[in-house]
């Protein structure tokens, strides 16, 4: 079995919350600083914006993977994802990443197979394996259209 390593660059200036920066990732560069709630610039995405796309595109994409394999139609998977930030400001943390997945293209009398596809979906995803023990990570809804227009 092979090592794999991934990268990305960061750039930050200025101190904690009034500071900003660029997360390069592949060819987009997305700018970030902490949300306006927790008192920064709330300017671009944020650290914690970050972590549930990563969380969120990892299992979308694992999901899709395990309905084809289960032979389930799918055409598309869009996830919301919800993060909880506890403890703010002392001791704050993400406590709780929850996935919301909509089934599109799917076949509406299969509902309960679907139900089961996205839990296990979540316990094969590897960032959601990256989080686990230190966050809770449940999956939420699981929706299903039978249409293949859903918005994100």
């Amino acid at each position: 079995m092979a090592d794999l390593t991934y990268d990305a660059h960061i750039a930050w200036s200025g101190l904690a919350r009034e500071g900003e920066g660029i997360v390069a990732l592949g060819v987009a560069e997305v700018p970030y600083s902490a949300p306006a709630d927790m008192g920064g610039k709330g300017e671009g995405t944020s650290p914690e914006q970050l972590l549930l796309a990563a969380v969120g595109s990892c299992y979308s994409a694992t999901l899709y993977r395990s309905l084809q394999r289960a032979g389930l139609p799918v055409s598309r998977v869009a996830t919301r994802v919800v993060g909880t930030v506890a403890d703010f400001p002392r001791m704050a943390h993400v406590s709780r990443v929850v996935v919301h997945p909509v089934v599109v293209g799917a076949d509406a009398t299969r509902l309960e197979d679907y139900r089961d596809q996205a839990l296990a979906s979540r316990d094969q995803c590897l960032i959601g394996k990256a989080i686990r023990g230190s966050v809770d990570y449940e999956v939420g809804e699981v929706q299903v259209e039978v249409g293949i227009s859903a918005s994100l």
